[in-house]
């Protein structure tokens, strides 16, 4: 039987979708505060959501227990828990669906002999990734139950970088299956790629800073950080000593996101310009003119998420095109590498 045939890409880009929503529920659940509206984890029992009146009243009971009912959402009716309990339970349900459809393909590929031993050892790797993920998400939810009524902006920011590189991963696995070819490679351009990718994953903390932070609800004009300000003073003081400002002052982490989005641009643009220098396929050429697009929008719609203090239908879209960047750079590495 065929090794690493077509069901076994399916699977793994089935894998990269899901992730994908997963992201997208995960924003809007961060977007509308309904992170913290599920205060307990049950793996199984967990799945399903309070189904009457009584059950109801339990888990609200349960909520109102935590800093955030008592120090922010204390005039919440059960109706406005239910909203956002919607959120954080489809963004747990679709966790465990990830899981169940990662282990049962492979389980099934495993006696069926359709993996190679390479293909199984990164499989491995790819669900190991995705545990990973699953306590890092209840390891971020708990920073939210102690004393404050939010999560930790670190915790956040490892979550989110931990679901990116889960699927750029399982996008490279698929991509190895699917370009089996191996072919000269041009060392400096795929290094290159390498550092704009790096700074990508940057920058993608970053905005998780900035999330977790709600540091795009201040500063909110472009390109100066107020009217006539290139930096504004809080950038550098809000915080001491001088360097933590840069990772836990609002200020500073906006500051630091909205100029790495420069430097993000300005790499791509320059791996385009470098592209029309080298012997490049049809592939490879539509991958980097991709990617410029992409980072053009990218670049635009964090300019209006910022000018309109991140309303969720921004925020969403930052976010997703933020998801196409990586997969986009992903590939494109992978074209260059092989």
């Amino acid at each position: 039987m065929e090794k690493d045939n077509k069901k076994v890409i399916y699977w793994l880009l089935t894998g990269c979708l899901l992730i994908f929503i997963m992201v997208v529920v995960g924003g809007i659940t961060r977007l509308t505060h309904s992170g913290l509206s599920i205060s307990n984890y049950k793996l199984i029992s967990g799945t399903i959501p309070p189904l009457n009146e009584v059950a109801w009243n339990e888990a609200f009971d349960l909520y109102k227990q935590y800093p955030e009912y008592q120090k922010i959402n204390n005039q919440f009716s059960l109706e406005d828990f239910k909203n956002i309990y919607f959120w954080e339970w489809l963004h747990r349900v679709i966790g465990r669906f990830i899981g169940i459809v990662f282990i049962l393909p492979f389980l099934y590929f495993l006696i069926r002999k359709q993996l190679t031993q390479s293909t199984i050892k990164k499989s491995i790797t790819l669900m190991l990734l995705g545990g990973f993920q699953g306590f890092l998400g209840w390891f971020m939810v708990k920073s939210g139950l102690i004393d404050r009524p939010d999560v930790s902006h670190y915790r956040l920011a490892m979550h989110l970088t931990a679901a990116f590189i889960t699927f750029s991963y399982t996008l490279w696995v698929a991509l190895d299956i699917i370009y089996k070819t191996k072919k000269e490679v041009n060392k400096k351009f795929r290094n290159l790629i390498r550092v704009a990718l790096g700074i990508v994953i940057l920058q993608i903390i970053y905005g998780a800073f900035v999330a977790g932070l709600d540091a795009g609800l201040l500063h909110n004009h472009w390109p100066l950080m107020n009217d006539g300000e290139l930096i504004h003073e809080s950038v550098y003081i809000e915080q001491s000593p001088f360097l933590k400002n840069f990772i836990e002052g609002k200020s500073g982490v906006q500051f630091i996101h909205r100029n790495l989005a420069y430097l993000v641009v300005g790499i791509i643009i320059f791996i385009w310009y470098r592209s029309k220098k080298i012997e490049i396929d049809t592939t490879q050429k539509k991958s980097l003119n991709i990617l410029l697009g992409l980072v053009c929008v990218q670049f635009l719609l964090g300019i209006f998420t910022l000018l309109y203090r991140v309303p969720i239908s921004l925020g969403i879209s930052h976010q997703i095109v933020a998801f196409f960047l990586l997969g986009t750079m992903t590939f494109s590495l992978h074209r260059f590498s092989k």
